[in-house]
């Protein structure tokens, strides 16, 4: 009779267990390659023909289902080669097997089937999800009838607890991927802190409002159309801008926007006959060079905005409120400064910074400064959501108009108020804690 070392039910077991151990460590595997690969270079491996990139592609598509796809076939293999372990060792070495197999298989999967797959994994793994997204492909399909039926499971229990979720949510969001990326690049010294802002800038284009980012109407130079086309003309040339709104009555009555090169034009056909007389000048009418003023409601966001431009080829646009009322303006400059940083040419009028450091350590800044600006330029995280500058964050959260020297300290923040115009805060001195 053969010993128990000699059976052959224990080489068959151990074989099994083996095979398991290496089907355990392809899921773990596959699981690193698939979640950690860059969906930007496999799309690029995929255009250049590469079919595994294809479909590892396709795979990642759910990635809910992948991952759930992944786990239970990892935990199936795992708890089966565990079982299998303890079997065996138990029929060796009685009831001390079964802490022999634990040990065992501890080391085993640890080592074998998750840090070794994993890390190998993680070197490279465009490469390896291109490699393992054929079978997983098969194993995700074949499985998924039982996935579906815990996914639902699942929600039903979070249901009855009041936890609500959303049945067409991911695990991977795209935008939180890249910027995540983007704030280990810079921690890292890899990625530039103005490179970063910029990408993060353009993602942030559809979530970012006109009201974040127009000029206020406080701040908006206006022309009366009804003044003498001669004092227009002044007003036009004294200012540093290129276009602005001409009104009749009201400010909020905008009836049309001068160009400078438009009224130059109007200017050059005048002089036809060699000589500009007062006469012409007092009978040109100044709306007949003037473009149609172009309306936009402030809750239009930035994304929208900059395809309307581009659309209408059109660089200006007034921005009004739910009534209809004038609140200011926005150009396709002030929606690109959002990605680059401020824009300045030879003309901008030259105004002092609206940050500086002071003596000990705080900062001085303009309340008109925006949250988004501050936030950049120091790395805080302000909130924006009630409120776009910083006077209108303290005035929110003071749920008053605070008075000169006032001190108040929230989000880790003091807030002491330095300057005011009538009930406009112009300054204050910010402090973290």
């Amino acid at each position: 009779m053969s010993t128990p070392m000699l059976d052959a039910a224990f080489w068959i077991t151990a074989a099994a267990i083996f095979v398991l151990l290496i089907l355990s460590a392809f899921f773990s595997g596959s699981e690193t390659a698939l979640t950690a690969s860059s969906r930007g270079k496999l799309r690029t491996a995929a255009d250049k023909g590469s079919r595994g990139a294809a479909k590892a592609l396709k795979v990642t598509d759910d990635s809910e289902r992948l991952i759930g796809s992944i786990l239970l076939g990892n935990n199936v293999v795992n708890i089966l080669a565990t079982s299998l372990a303890t079997a065996l060792l138990t029929k060796l070495f009685g009831q001390n097997g079964v802490a022999y197999a634990t040990l065992a298989m501890t080391a085993l999967v640890l080592i074998f089937s998750e840090v070794l797959p994993k890390t190998y994994a993680i070197t490279n793994p465009e490469v390896v999800a291109a490699r393992v997204s054929g079978p997983i492909y098969w194993v995700t399909l074949i499985l998924s009838p039982i996935v579906s039926a815990v996914r639902a499971f699942v929600r039903l229990v979070l249901w009855m607890v009041g936890v609500k979720t959303d049945p067409d949510s991911h695990i991977l969001a795209v935008r939180e991927e890249i910027a995540g990326a983007l704030q280990l690049g810079h921690s890292e010294g890899i990625v530039e802190k103005e490179d970063r802002d910029r990408i993060l800038g353009a993602l942030d284009l559809g979530e970012r409002m006109i009201e974040e980012v127009m000029t206020h109407r406080s701040s908006i130079e206006l022309i009366d159309a009804n003044l003498p086309a001669e004092e227009i003309m002044a007003k036009c040339l004294e200012s540093a801008y290129t276009r602005l709104p001409l009104f009749k009555g009201d400010q909020d009555n905008i009836v049309g926007v001068i160009h400078a090169k438009d009224l130059l034009r109007a200017m050059h056909k005048l002089l036809d006959d060699g000589v500009i007389d007062r006469e012409e000048i007092e009978k040109f009418d100044i709306l007949s060079v003037a473009m149609p003023p172009y309306f936009v409601p402030e809750t239009t966001t930035l994304d929208d905005q900059m395809r309307a431009f581009l659309k209408r080829k059109s660089h200006f646009a007034m921005v009004v409120d739910e009534y209809g009322g004038l609140q200011g303006l926005v150009t396709l400059e002030d929606i690109l400064e959002e990605i680059v940083g401020e824009i300045a040419d030879e003309f901008d009028i030259e105004e002092e910074s609206q940050i500086a450091r002071d003596a000990d350590g705080s900062y001085i800044v303009d309340g008109a400064m925006t949250l988004r600006d501050l936030n950049r330029a120091h790395d805080w995280n302000l909130p924006d959501d009630e409120a776009n500058t910083v006077a209108g964050l303290v005035i929110h959260e003071a749920q008053t108009i605070p008075t000169l020297g006032q001190v108040f300290t929230f989000y880790g923040f003091r807030f002491e108020v330095l300057a005011k115009d009538q009930n406009r805060i112009s300054s204050l001195k910010i402090r973290q804690l």
